[in-house]
């Protein structure tokens, strides 16, 4: 039998939108600035950790390894052994289930899990043409003649570099944007531009509202930049969005008539997120108050162009593995990669055909209340740093659940690549 794996704290930085240029934190910088607050406020010290896991996607060459760099900084020890995991999008959620199976399984006690994740800081890179002639270059200097061939073959844009992050957000199979891969999904469920806008602006007022009435405090935990600035708050929201304001911006994958705007889509955005997961010896020795219990977790996969049904896939194996209906979860984090792909999630559950012939479910699996889905808005209001959001969302679910005093919660995302993740968690 494995041993129960209990949430006992986490915390995360102000989600920063990317603004044109780097921002003020690297991904451990981010790891850093949200630890230290978070290991500040716990019984034990930061040695006490048995690994330190950390997701991250777009890793910088000055930070191989983010996860054992972070573990230093924040005083974790030398001997604390620390690693990186990367499944996209997936990845903040990877590194609590990956410590999840490590505990439950008795090959540890206590391990600061979570993800981090600098999007402003993707690198330019040249094209491959460009590549091959900076190589011919630096291969030939050893003759003249041969350089100055070499020479004759530049073009100015070669000067011109490719933005990282455009390359990362395509996938290589299907060789569509994620954004195109939304757009699919709004065609086959019939996903309406207006609906998605409507999502988009309902997102924004509940993040508003939530920061408002100070629902974050505890789990958001203030940044400080080099500079003295002071980042506190979630800064890409915005209070006064509207549909009427959406409803001019034009679509950005499938011109004229696409649905994915930048409006309706997650933001680009920097942040992290960590949380600190324990077995029961762990808690009785350092006198630990959990929060809740991770219960399960599944992965799922399917064709990359229709990635945004992931959540479906996991969440509909999840639920049926541990005997519960889609109606039986008193609360939903699922990740706002774009307002047209959580709409067509919950559109694919009402769907008889779908959930008959895709689940091997007996009917429709019902429909889930808006009340009970990102009560606090998500990644299209507050940004998607995609190594951090799937830590940010389980956190925020045991968040949720002790405001609002519910029990049974699953946080589920979508992955590039055309995969999906899904846990259940317990409050106590």
């Amino acid at each position: 039998m494995s041993r129960p794996v209990y949430i006992v704290d986490g915390a995360r930085t102000p989600f920063l939108k990317a603004r044109g240029g780097p921002g003020p934190f690297t991904p451990v910088d981010l790891a850093v600035q949200c630890g230290r607050p978070l290991l500040l406020r716990q019984k034990f010290a930061p040695t006490d950790f048995d690994q330190v896991i950390l997701g991250c996607v777009n890793v910088i060459a000055d930070e191989a390894n983010p996860a054992r760099v972070a573990a230093l900084r924040l005083g974790c020890g030398t001997q604390t052994t620390a690693f990186t995991v990367q499944i996209n999008c997936g990845s903040g959620m990877q590194s609590m289930d990956t410590a999840y199976r490590y505990i439950a399984d008795g090959g540890s006690n206590l391990i600061l899990a979570g993800g981090a994740e600098a999007l402003s800081h993707a690198p330019l890179v040249f094209r491959q043409d460009a590549v091959e002639w900076f190589a011919a270059m630096q291969g030939d200097k050893g003759s003249p003649l041969a350089s100055l061939k070499a020479a004759s073959g530049f073009r100015p844009d070669f000067l011109k570099p490719i933005i990282g992050l455009e390359r990362g957000l395509t996938d290589p199979i299907t060789d569509l944007g994620m954004g195109q891969t939304a757009e699919i999904l709004a065609h086959l469920f019939s996903i309406t531009r207006a609906e998605a806008d409507a999502y988009a602006v309902e997102s924004h007022k509940r993040l508003a509202r939530a920061q408002a009435e100070g629902w974050l405090e505890g789990e958001v935990v203030p940044a400080f930049a080099k500079d003295g600035t002071v980042h506190s708050r979630d800064d890409g929201v915005r209070p006064d969005s509207s549909t009427e304001k959406l409803a001019t911006l034009k679509p950005v994958f499938e011109r004229p008539y696409g649905k994915v705007t930048a409006g309706n889509s997650s933001q680009i955005s920097d942040g992290a997120c960590w949380t600190i997961l324990a077995s029961q010896e762990a808690v009785e020795r350092h006198g630990l108050m959990p929060r809740a219990r991770i219960v399960d977790s599944q992965w799922s996969a399917l064709d990359p162009a229709i990635m945004g049904l992931g959540p479906v896939l996991a969440s509909t194996a999840l639920l049926k593995r541990n005997g519960h209906a889609l109606a039986d979860i008193d609360l939903w984090e699922l990740n706002e990669a774009f307002a047209a792909q959580v709409l067509a999630c919950l559109a694919a559950w009402e769907d008889e055909a779908f959930c008959r012939t895709i689940l091997g479910l007996e009917g429709a699996a019902g429909r889930i209340d808006p009340l009970r889905l990102n009560v606090d808005g998500g990644a299209i209001s507050l940004g998607h740093p995609v190594g951090t959001s799937g830590t940010r969302i389980a956190l925020h679910l045991v968040q949720a659940m002790e405001r609002l005093g519910l029990k049974r919660g699953i946080a589920t995302e979508c992955i590039g690549g055309g995969q999906g993740g899904s846990m259940l968690i317990e409050r106590l």
